[in-house]
């Protein structure tokens, strides 16, 4: 898509070079301000910004993502569509949108955010608004924690200046050093503005390993007593994720005012994956790439996985991580 909005531009300029030296200085001038304007115009159009051209929630585009896409997930589909139908369907919210989404792994996080920044913005993932930070990756080091905080900053409030619509996701929120996300509480609460700025439309989404051990003991509890995992509720895990995260020494949440001052919204839980909704994920993954959906592969790709608990192979012990390679060996 950008290559094509570059190569288009190309040949704007190149015809007006081509109309400048084949008129006289009055028709040139008149030539290059067209042009000009033209290019500009084009440039407008292609050019990402922050206007519902580009930013337009389409509810029923996510509504069908996550009851297609997303698999053995009943609560996280429920809360995403609720919280982001809520939050984008308001003009006047009090606070932004902050979603802690916690799991082991595998289970779909990552994945749910990329739906919801599909649904939001043009660009999706893609978008200049979309913020990705990796905790390994952009915050590597304690020993600059204060630097980090001071950088981390100064890029949200930068970012929201430039569109109030912004998205951040914070990935791999177990491995971020305790502390560092402490220095954006302010722009997670209730405020109306913050020298000069609102970060009340912007959305923050944390994706944590953190918590998936008390979520997978409840799901194992509800598995062992032969209930059905549609029965669990948010109830059943909600006080203990949260209380779980918040204690954890290793977490970047650990005893984090964010979550002391009740600034998240929602702690959404990822329920460990049964084999059955692997072969779910085979058979989408089948489908995206253009292929025949096929039961039998699906079934030897999930086959080929590893589950816990040994004895009776209850859940995958990675979810739909692995199925793209393990796909391609099938193949």
């Amino acid at each position: 898509m950008k290559a094509a909005r570059i190569y288009l531009l190309f040949h704007v300029f190149l015809i007006a070079s081509v109309l400048v030296n084949a008129f006289d200085p009055i028709t040139t001038a008149v030539t290059v301000g067209i042009c000009a304007s033209l290019g500009r115009t084009i440039y407008d159009y292609f050019h990402e910004r922050c206007d519902s051209k580009w930013i337009a929630f389409n509810v029923t585009g996510l509504q069908t993502d996550l009851e297609n896409k997303l698999f053995g997930q009943h609560i996280a589909s429920r809360i995403i569509l609720k919280a982001v139908n809520g939050f984008m369907s308001n003009d006047n919210p009090k606070k932004p949108l902050v979603l802690s989404l916690h799991g082991w792994t595998g289970t779909g996080k990552n994945f749910v955010s990329k739906l919801i920044a599909e649904n939001i913005y043009k660009e999706g993932m893609d978008s200049s608004f979309v913020h990705v930070f990796t905790s390994t990756l952009h915050f590597p080091h304690s020993s600059q924690n204060a630097t980090y905080k001071s950088q981390l900053q100064q890029w949200i409030k930068g970012n929201v200046s430039n569109c109030e619509r912004s998205m951040f996701i914070f990935d791999e929120m177990d491995k971020m050093h305790p502390g560092l996300i402490d220095s954006i509480k302010p722009y997670l609460d209730y405020y109306d503005k913050l020298d000069g700025v609102s970060y009340r439309k912007s959305m923050f989404i944390f994706l944590s390993n953190a918590g998936g051990e008390s979520i997978i003991e409840t799901a194992l509890n509800f598995w062992i007593a032969g209930r059905d995992r549609e029965e669990i509720e948010l109830k059943d895990l909600e006080k203990a994720l949260s209380l779980s995260v918040f204690n954890n020494d290793k977490s970047g949440f650990f005893h984090t005012s964010l979550i002391d001052k009740h600034l998240v919204d929602f702690f959404v839980p990822f329920l460990p994956l049964e084999q059955k909704h692997v072969e779910q994920c085979v058979m989408a993954e089948m489908k995206a790439r253009e292929l025949e959906p096929d039961r039998d592969v699906a079934e030897k790709v999930a086959g080929d996985l590893h589950y816990f608990p040994k004895s009776d192979r209850a859940f995958s012990t990675k979810g739909c991580k692995a199925i793209q390679s393990k796909l391609d060996y099938y193949l």
